[in-house]
C-alpha cells in the first residue's frame, strides 16, 4: 500500500511517500521522474537525501525511487531479536522488493552506497532476476572486510567495531552527544568538508536524534557481524550476474585496505569502475563526476 505525503523539500521534483508492506513494515520513500525504474539505497549515517545533489538529474531519465531503510530515517524501527534477524540485509532487500513491487516494479537498476550497497549486494543475490544493472559507491562486501580485519582497518573503521557491542553500550555512549558523534562520524569520511551542508546535516541529525534509530543502526551493524556473514558464507559460490560499477574514494578509507575491483571481481562476473575524487561519498562529494560515470553505465 502506497500513501502519498507531498513533496520533498530536499530533492526538486521528488514527492515523498509510505510503503506498507506485505508484512507491515512502513517504509518512507521519495519518488521522481518518469521512465525506467531506479533504486537508490543510502547508507550509514544518512537517509535518502544523501542523493539530493544527484536525484534530479537521474530522473531526467529513470523512474527514481530513494527509501530510508529500515530502521533509518523516518522508515519503521523494527523490534529485533538474539540474531539480529530483523536488520539483516536479506529482510532490508526483501523491504526494497516490496517497495519496487508496489509502484508496479518486478525489475530495476540499483544504486548503493555503504550500507544501502550491502543492500544491494543481497539484492543482486536472493533476487538476481531483478537487478538488471547495479551500482557500489565505497565499499567492498562485508565478509571481505571482516576477513581483512586488522589493526589497520579497526583503526579506519572503528564504529564497525563500535556499534556491533552489546546492547545498551554504543546507544548509551552515542546518546550522550547525538550531535558530536554524527558530526565527527561524517566528517572524519568526507575529503571536502562543505559536501554536507548545514541544513542536510541537521535533516541528518533530526533522525540521528531518534534513540530507536539509533538502537536501529547498531542493529544493521550486529546483523552485518553475524546473521548477514551467516547468509554471504552460504552463498559462497554464488556471484552477481548483472553488470555491476563500483565507484569508491581515492581520498577515503577503502584504496589503502582494499583491491576494490578485485574484491567485487570475485563475486561478479561483469565489473567495471574507478576511484573518485572524493572521500566517501561520491554522490554528496563529486556529483558532476558522479552523474557522468552513472551515464555512461547505465546509458543515458
Amino acid at each position: 500500500m502506497l500513501t502519498e505525503l507531498g513533496p520533498q523539500p530536499f530533492i526538486a521534483g521528488f514527492t515523498l511517500g509510505d510503503c506498507i508492506t506485505a508484512d507491515g513494515v512502513r517504509i518512507r520513500f521519495a519518488r521522481g521522474g518518469s521512465g525506467p525504474p531506479l533504486l537508490l539505497l543510502h547508507g550509514h549515517p544518512q537517509t535518502h537525501i544523501t542523493w539530493r545533489k544527484i536525484a534530479p538529474a537521474l530522473a531526467r531519465h529513470f523512474t527514481v525511487i530513494a527509501p530510508d531503510l529500515r530502521g533509518y530515517g523516518d522508515s519503521a524501527k523494527l523490534q529485533s531479536d538474539a540474531a539480529h534477524a530483523p536488520y539483516a540485509k536479506r529482510a532490508m532487500a526483501d523491504d526494497q522488493m516490496a517497495l519496487m513491487a508496489a509502484h508496479g516494479f518486478s525489475r530495476f537498476r540499483v544504486i548503493g552506497h555503504d550500507r544501502g550497497g550491502r543492500v544491494a549486494h543481497r539484492l543482486c543475490l536472493d533476487h538476481p532476476d531483478a537487478v538488471s544493472q547495479v551500482a557500489m559507491f565505497d565499499l567492498v562486501p562485508t565478509a571481505a572486510m571482516y576477513g581483512r580485519a586488522d589493526q589497520a582497518l579497526a583503526t579506519r573503521y572503528f564504529w564497525w567495531f563500535f556499534l556491533i557491542q552489546p546492547e545498551p553500550l554504543p546507544e548509551t555512549l552515542i546518546g550522550g552527544d547525538p550531535a558530536f558523534f554524527l558530526r565527527r562520524h561524517i566528517g572524519r569520511q568526507l575529503d571536502r568538508a562543505d559536501a554536507t551542508e548545514e541544513a542536510a546535516f541537521a535533516e541528518y541529525l533530526r533522525c540521528y536524534s531518534d534513540p530507536q534509530t539509533r538502537h536501529a543502526i547498531c542493529e544493521d551493524y550486529r546483523a552485518g557481524a553475524r546473521i548477514d556473514l551467516t547468509h554471504d558464507a552460504e552463498d559462497r559460490d554464488r556471484r552477481i550476474t548483472a553488470p555491476l560499477l563500483a565507484l569508491w574514494g581515492a581520498r577515503g578509507g577503502l584504496p589503502g585496505l582494499f583491491d576494490v575491483l578485485g574484491e567485487w571481481r570475485a563475486r561478479a562476473g561483469d565489473v567495471r569502475g574507478r576511484a573518485m575524487p572524493c572521500g566517501h561519498t561520491p554522490q554528496e562529494e563529486c556529483p558532476d563526476e558522479t552523474l557522468a560515470e552513472l551515464a555512461a553505465f547505465f546509458g543515458f
